[in-house]
């Protein structure tokens, strides 16, 4: 279901049974994972988003989450807003 690059393609799966007796599969919860920067920080420019600050330092735009781990961030938006704002970037 999830591509190797997706934050969640290594979450185990389980299975919910219903009061009908159907079985529905999903992900387990993720968590944001613990100090996973390296000290190495980026500006994010006025109106950028966070797909193309993730391709500027990461050269993965679908990485963004990478970054939003990396600031303890369960929003990427709060990461964009104010702009001028000083992010830790994950390591490689």
């Amino acid at each position: 279901m999830f591509n190797k690059t997706s934050r969640y393609f290594e979450l185990p799966d389980r299975i919910l049974v219903g009061s009908d007796g159907r079985e529905v599969a999903y992900k387990s919860r993720r968590f944001l994972p613990r100090d996973v920067s390296h000290g190495a920080v980026t500006a994010v420019a006025q109106s950028e988003r966070l797909d193309l600050v993730a391709f500027r330092v990461l050269r993965q735009p679908e990485h963004f989450w990478r970054l939003c781990d990396a600031n303890a961030a369960m929003s990427p938006f709060d990461l964009v807003e104010p702009s001028g704002q000083v992010l830790r970037l994950p390591e490689a």
